[in-house]
């Protein structure tokens, strides 16, 4: 039997990226933020229910009438799910081979004694479950995010200039940014961002500034207040946006500002390690329509050349492609090849393998769209988050012409120092 512990209880008182197989990402994902959702809250002892936004009624009820409580509920990514199984283990096991017993008042008379329940992840049991119902929620938002960055359907009007945008959320997202100096953030970076864009339209529509959200008589004054104060951006510390961002999925229990925070604290601690026995290994680029590997820039290159009549070199120098549009190219190559689509025709296939055997059948390997339908910030995104063949791209300015200028010296124009004498005379300095 575990330690009881004392409790005075009040009355009032009451919580993953595309990779190459040779190389996996970590899949431990811990739990991410809670969306609403239309299952209601049960009881685990009796027929009581509430909707989700009334949790804490719930939460209250399990203590003051059935004495449980159930640690860090903020960090449950399903509460609907969690409160389902856990009913249906208390009816086939006893209350305590679960929980915790925890005795109040106890040094006070035997009458006046309670035993509370305390259900957490101490527990095994409790601890898979909690992961699985995250790693589930995970799932979902790579999903729907996945599902936006493809959809040609949207359409939405500029809430600054009422512009009608349609195709990619990221049009309407650059724009704002662009023209209106409001930035929410990269388009891959957001989930749900048709939601996300009604809540910041609602506050507008409700005369309230996005970032101090302060309400305002009309919106002429509004529009004057955030130009004048800066103020054209979402408060990062406002929690409702959190949902609508990925990385809030990624962290168990923690904003982006926390895990942000911690990223720098350990690069800062990090400055003064000896890296002086550090050992480089290999990084293999993969080929961009077949598995082959391989460790150099000129195995790489040579093998599509030679294997798929793939030549980026070529392209390069036909194209003047600048080193950024190198890899937005090597992006978009790898994204129309991931989703079965031949990149040259825009043709869908049911499979990667079909794509791949049209694209070399139609003679497709060379054949590039228009610039337009590559060269777009979507895809400074690499498709593989490992993709080492990004490493082995060189700017076109290199190379050649630097070999040319190098032993050229710069001339260096100087400054007219023929009435310097005068200066030092006439100096205050002096």
């Amino acid at each position: 039997m575990q330690q009881r512990p004392t409790l005075h209880v009040s009355k009032d008182s009451i919580l993953e990226p595309l990779c190459f197989p040779d190389q996996p990402a970590d899949t431990s994902s811990p739990p991410g933020v809670q969306c609403p959702g239309s299952e209601p809250l049960v009881c685990l002892f009796c027929s009581e229910s509430v909707p989700p936004p009334r949790k804490d009624v719930l939460l209250r009820h399990l203590l003051m009438e059935h004495k449980l409580v159930i640690a860090d509920v903020k960090l449950i990514a399903d509460v609907p799910k969690y409160l389902l199984y856990w009913k249906g283990r208390f009816l086939e096991q006893p209350l305590t081979d679960f929980c915790s017993v925890i005795k109040t008042n106890s040094t006070g008379p035997v009458e006046k004694q309670e035993d509370y329940f305390l259900l957490c992840d101490v527990l095994p049991e409790d601890r898979v479950l909690r992961e699985k119902l995250q790693q589930k929620r995970l799932e979902e938002v790579l999903e729907q995010q996945q599902k936006e960055r493809d959809d040609s359907s949207f359409h939405r009007l500029c809430m600054f200039c009422s512009e009608e945008f349609t195709g990619n959320r990221s049009s309407l997202l650059n724009h704002m940014a662009r023209e209106h100096s409001f930035s929410i953030g990269l388009p891959d970076n957001i989930v749900y961002c048709s939601e996300f864009l009604d809540t910041l339209q609602d506050k507008l529509d409700s005369l309230q500034c996005l970032y101090c959200e302060k309400t305002f008589r009309d919106k002429t004054t509004l529009k004057d207040h955030m130009r004048k104060k800066a103020h054209r951006r979402i408060n990062a510390k406002n929690h409702e946006y959190d949902r609508f961002y990925v990385i809030n999925y990624l962290e168990l229990g923690k904003t982006w500002e926390e895990v942000q925070s911690e990223d720098d604290r350990e690069l800062a601690d990090d400055e003064d390690d000896d890296w002086s026995d550090w050992q480089a290994h290999p990084v293999s680029a993969v080929c961009l329509f077949c598995d082959h590997q391989s460790e150099t820039l000129e195995q790489i290159y040579a093998h599509m050349k030679e294997a798929h009549g793939f030549d980026l070199h070529l392209l390069k120098t036909e194209l003047n492609l600048k080193f950024y549009q190198q890899v937005k190219l090597v992006n978009f190559i790898r994204r129309q090849i991931h989703q079965s689509r031949c990149y040259g025709c825009t043709r869908m296939f049911d499979c990667r393998a079909d794509a791949l055997r049209h694209i070399a059948a139609e003679g497709h390997v060379m054949k590039l769209p228009e610039m337009s339908a590559w060269d777009q910030p979507q895809y400074y995104f690499p498709t593989y988050e490992n993709d080492a063949l990004l490493c082995t791209l060189s700017d076109s300015e290199e190379g050649d012409g630097d070999e040319e200028h190098r032993g050229e010296e710069i001339p260096v124009i100087a400054e007219d120092i023929s009435n310097l004498r005068a200066l030092k005379q006439s100096s205050v300095l002096k």
